[in-house]
């Protein structure tokens, strides 16, 4: 009896954290970049698909992100408090509830990149910082990662936010968050990702 015939390799988050930024492709045949910015570049890549034909793909190139959950009570608790923020996002029109998050700056890991974001923009620092799981945002034109984590713990400090950084701090329970996310009040994908995680697999 021959064994099953194994399809196509799935891309996991395990690959994700173990995927060094800027890694090339086998697939991509050639590129050329078309506008580099801030936050990301602009790439308009020749690429070999499965089936062997070839076509032009415009990526957006990004260097990852962290994302972290700050528990300011025992995730194991009947209760447990999350402190979310409330951030304008001007793409979006207005205010929506986010967990801190950030861009990872040159040679940083990703948990370095959670703690200085949860630093930054909370105040607060962390006894602890856990790795739940990493995300492609939107994999139909962007490379980009977001590496998700928890933090318990949690020192009280000053914030250092940027300039176009306007944020308040929110105390809410995690269920009060799930529930959030089932009424579309919680509408940030890597937000409600790294709430619905936690509470499945670490609450």
């Amino acid at each position: 009896m021959t064994a099953p015939k194994q399809g196509p390799k799935v891309v996991t988050s395990e690959d994700l954290r173990a995927t060094k930024r800027a890694t090339i492709t086998d697939a991509q045949v050639d590129t050329i970049e078309v506008y580099a910015g801030k936050i990301f570049t602009l790439n308009r890549d020749t690429v070999r698909f499965p089936d062997g034909s070839t076509g032009e793909l415009h990526i957006a190139r990004h260097p990852g992100a962290s994302a972290v959950i700050p528990f300011l009570s025992g995730p194991l608790g009947d209760e447990p408090q999350v402190l979310m923020i409330r951030q304008y996002r001007y793409a979006v029109g207005g205010y929506i509830y986010e967990i801190p998050a950030g861009r990872l700056d040159c040679d940083e890991t990703p948990m370095e990149c959670a703690a200085r974001e949860l630093k930054e923009e909370t105040g607060c620092t962390a006894d602890h910082i856990e790795p739940l799981t990493s995300m492609l945002t939107t994999p139909g034109f962007t490379d980009e990662v977001i590496h998700l984590f928890m933090a318990t713990g949690l020192t009280h400090g000053e914030p250092n936010r940027e300039a176009d950084e306007f944020v308040e701090l929110v105390v809410m329970r995690l269920s009060e968050a799930l529930e959030k996310i089932s009424t579309g009040e919680i509408i940030d994908g890597k937000t409600a990702l790294a709430l619905l995680f936690a509470a499945g697999f670490k609450t």
